[in-house]
């Protein structure tokens, strides 16, 4: 069975950086593309980065310039890198798999950006 474990989360003032990691365990093959999305209260869930098994990134507008997403295909680990924190990015961050068959999602982490 595929568990997906984030790390990483928790508060930092404005200006601050995270990074976020998220393993996948157990058997997980043929991964198309790995991601990180994010849901603030009361707000749908977004779609913060993503990185195919072919190293394209694309990248949320909002972050730009100050997140980088990153992967390890030998540790089945996705990184996100977040500087600059705003805290418009106050929200729980959840990482996603998608294979050919599905896609597999985290247990969020929160992220709290706050002075």
């Amino acid at each position: 069975q595929v568990q997906l474990v984030e790390s990483g989360g928790g508060l930092v003032q404005p200006g601050g950086s995270l990074r976020l990691s998220c393993a996948a365990s157990g058997s997980i093959f043929r991964i198309r593309a790995t991601g990180w999305y994010r849901q603030a209260p009361g707000k749908q869930r977004e779609l913060v980065a993503t990185i195919t098994s072919g190293d394209s990134t694309n990248y949320a507008d909002s972050v730009k310039g100050r997140f980088t997403i990153s992967r390890d295909n030998a540790k089945n680990t996705v990184y996100l890198q977040m500087n600059s924190l705003k805290p418009e990015d106050t929200a729980v961050y959840y990482c996603n798999f998608r294979t050919t068959v599905r896609a597999y999602w985290g247990q969020g982490t929160q992220v709290t950006v706050s002075s």
